[in-house]
């Protein structure tokens, strides 16, 4: 089968490579669809845990075709959504609730081969039936989806809640909407592109503000909320904007740092701001069995996920889009089809 391939930090490849067999207790999935995300990006340039060479992807959806020795309740050509995280069920943190942070952590994409391929291996206890009306392209963004939910359940927005959001990228489009299903009453949104923020109202932001260079737009904030708002979100990854996140959190504002900023990074921040201010940080690694309220979400349309898909593109087109020579315009999530279809099957 074809696959692309992250062969050493840097270079990626798409080449052929065996098709997976399934081992016990697991299932290969014909891959309709798979979510480029910001984390690829950081395996290709060496900054993830992951291990080389590995094919990418973890974000995706498609139909069984092969089932393993030990397989029940599911059959070949069902449609499913993968959660690529696989916890072992054992450790001192799967069995105190805890298993995102599991000691024996794997995961699809990541530690072992994922969805930027025609088929994948995954165990059978990691899949979730897709429902009948929900299409395999949208069913790759749970995903995704689930983070959000992971993170929105860890810091518990009160209802009635201002929030701010850096970062308009297809995270900051899902956490936009997830705020505001929370029981936010206003979500304010910061980006540097003109065009993620026209979508960014349309899909339920109070206020909008076009950030200009690595200083955040001070006055346009403070006019907005000059007591600050109750929880600030980074959906960027830089570690200057989480740095300045802090100015716009009022007294016992809950502030979360979502965005994935390359590893051995550091921003500065004050203690005696976090101490006088009673603030709450917040971290949000990956997701913890939040599969289901996700597809919930999307099924409903309570989440939009269509909006946030800019472009599908074929397998042998990832490896320069990766490379930043594939330009394409206003891109926001990208999906990658295997199968040449565009995963509404």
């Amino acid at each position: 089968m074809r696959a692309v391939v992250f062969e050493r930090p840097g270079e990626v490849l798409e080449r052929e490579v065996p098709t997976p067999e399934p081992a016990s207790g697991e299932v290969v999935v014909r891959v309709a669809a798979c979510g480029v995300c910001g984390t690829d990006a950081h395996i290709f340039r060496g900054e993830y845990m992951a291990d080389y060479p590995i094919v990418g992807g973890h974000e995706l959806a498609g139909t069984i075709a092969s089932l393993g020795c030990g397989v029940t309740g599911w059959h070949e050509g069902d449609r499913v959504a993968v959660d690529p995280n696989i916890f072992c069920g054992d450790c001192y943190f799967c069995k105190s609730n805890r298993a995102n942070h599991c000691q024996r952590f794997s995961a699809v994409g990541v530690t072992r081969d994922g969805g930027f391929a025609e088929y994948v291996a995954a165990p059978a206890r990691n899949l979730y039936r897709v429902p009948d009306g929900l299409s395999l392209q949208d069913a790759a963004l749970v995903e995704p989806v689930s983070c959000v939910v992971y993170a929105l359940q860890r810091v518990r927005v009160l209802a009635g809640s201002s929030a701010l959001v850096f970062g308009a990228g297809p995270m900051g489009q899902l956490l936009l909407q997830g705020l505001r299903r929370s029981g936010a009453a206003s979500v304010v949104v910061v980006d540097r592109v003109p065009t993620r923020l026209e979508l960014a109202r349309q899909l339920g932001a109070e206020s909008v503000v076009l950030a200009a260079g690595d200083e955040p737009p001070r006055d346009e904030l403070r006019s907005l909320k000059p007591l600050g708002f109750d929880v600030v979100v980074d959906a960027t990854g830089l570690p200057k904007v989480v740095e300045g996140m802090f100015e716009f959190a009022k007294p016992t504002a809950k502030i979360l740092f979502f965005g994935v900023c390359p590893k051995g990074e550091t921003a500065a921040i004050s203690p005696y701001d976090v101490f006088q201010n009673d603030w709450e940080i917040y971290g949000s690694f990956a997701l913890r069995y939040t599969f289901h309220p996700a597809i919930d979400l999307i099924s409903s349309g309570a989440i939009q996920v269509r909006p946030v898909v800019s472009h599908s593109i074929p397998l042998q087109d990832l490896p320069t889009y990766l490379r930043g020579e594939l330009r394409l315009e206003r891109a926001g999530k990208v999906l990658v089809t295997p199968q040449g279809a565009t995963g509404d099957e």
